[in-house]
């Protein structure tokens, strides 16, 4: 069998794009709806969050039970996901003054994180979020930040999971390919 990706669609605009980048990088990927985890697939090498439409609050988001992947291959949280495994790891989520939605550039970035390897200091990247990452749980550390948004990205310290909340797969986002392939090479 193939080594893989999976993709949890979470029902972001942008799944099919995160799938498209992920191939680009010469990884096979599959996309699944954030339901259909494969339990027994030795196969996949690590598994990305998609972003979503909802707000991790809402009583129809959807969700995902987290120890079903999580501790045994690296994650990657994109916007919604990143703030899922946030909230469901105890941190904070909170309704944003005002929605995000646009370029941004990272203020801040632990150039030292393999998922930032390559990364320029003040790099653009594309936000879409209504909620934000306010607080995140003791071990876990943040790893960018934006003018506007203190915690753009974290990783759980000694895991290889990363949450970022802005969306690397849209060509705005200037150094997102370089993120996607830290993640899965």
């Amino acid at each position: 069998m193939q080594q893989k990706i999976i993709i949890l669609d979470f029902g972001s605009q942008t799944t099919q794009l995160i799938g498209r980048r992920v191939r680009e990088l010469d990884t096979f990927c599959e996309i699944l709806p954030y339901n259909k985890y494969p339990e027994d697939d030795s196969d996949v090498i690590g598994v990305i969050l998609s972003g979503s439409p909802y707000s991790v609050h809402d009583p129809e988001a959807f969700k995902v039970d987290l120890s079903r992947f999580m501790g045994r291959l690296p994650v990657l949280g994109i916007c919604y996901g990143a703030q899922f495994i946030a909230n469901t790891c105890g941190g904070k989520v909170e309704k944003a003054n005002t929605r995000e939605y646009g370029r941004a550039h990272l203020a801040t970035v632990d150039a030292a994180n393999p998922l930032f390897a390559g990364f320029e200091q003040g790099s653009q990247v594309w936000m879409s979020h209504g909620d934000t990452i306010t607080a995140i749980p003791d071990n876990f550390k943040k790893i960018a930040s934006t003018d506007k948004v203190e915690i753009a990205a974290y990783q759980i310290e000694n895991e290889k999971v990363w949450g970022v909340q802005f969306h690397p797969e849209v060509f705005h986002s200037e150094d997102g390919t370089q993120m996607l392939k830290n993640f899965v090479v």
